[in-house]
């Protein structure tokens, strides 16, 4: 798997927002197997920034109805990428 597959897009949400001016933490959406190493390679080459941290959580998909029939979103993983100080992303500046 190469490090640009790893990484499938940022989050922006207020909350999101919040988090990231607090504590430097950045929000990303990443492939279900891909490990703490991995994101924190994928992070560190990419954007050319030091990664402190890393930590991720699998969020469970909702569940949807349309008529009589069931279905449900996907699962999909989050990774919370604390920066060292000093570095930032501005991939998220002007938005």
């Amino acid at each position: 798997m190469e490090l640009i597959d790893v990484l499938i897009r940022p989050i922006q949400s207020e909350k999101a927002d919040i988090v990231r001016e607090k504590n430097s933490t950045y929000e990303f959406h990443v492939r279900k197997d891909a490990n703490k190493i991995e994101i924190k390679k994928a992070i560190e080459n990419i954007f050319q920034v030091k990664v402190k941290n890393v930590t991720t959580v699998i969020r469970k998909g909702k569940s949807k109805r349309l008529g009589r029939f069931e279905g449900h979103t996907p699962d999909r993983k989050r990774a919370y990428v604390t920066l060292a100080s000093g570095h930032k992303l501005n991939i998220f500046e002007g938005a």
